[in-house]
């Protein structure tokens, strides 16, 4: 089952999905969170919430290590959903001033064992095989 959350910013999206999340996990099955998680306090609510439930809690994060390809990207992007213009370069830059480090991470930029860094100007199939590789590895 794919459950797609809907609704206004502001309207309770996330306090639902994130009880919905705690509902799925409570059936024993898994749950994933499509979110920029770019701050401390928001991983740390989905970490909260996997200890509640007593399952591991892991981060993929997708990164692309291509400026330019990153800002071409995001210029041809036209998702076409009436309402929601799509975020701009400048918007990006702002997000990632604001994008707070992992704890544990070391000036090297050593690895959490729960998180993963994706590079997508890597072929997709190779960033699947990794992630599942990861995600076994973790279960």
């Amino acid at each position: 089952m794919l459950i797609a959350m809907a609704g206004l910013p502001g309207a309770g999206k996330s306090t639902v999905a994130e009880a919905v999340a705690d509902g799925v996990l409570a059936l024993g099955q898994s749950a994933i969170v499509d979110a920029v998680n770019a701050v401390e306090a928001a991983r740390g609510q989905w970490r909260a919430l996997a200890a509640r439930r007593g399952v591991p809690v892991v981060f993929l994060e997708v990164v692309c290590s291509d400026q330019a390809v990153h800002r071409g990207r995001l210029a041809g992007r036209k998702r076409g959903i009436a309402g929601f213009p799509e975020p701009d370069w400048a918007a990006v830059e702002r997000l990632r001033a604001e994008f707070e480090p992992w704890p544990g991470e070391g000036p090297e930029g050593s690895r959490r064992p729960e998180r993963l860094v994706l590079d997508s100007l890597d072929e997709l199939e190779l960033n699947v095989s990794t992630a599942l590789g990861f995600l076994g590895a973790v279960s």
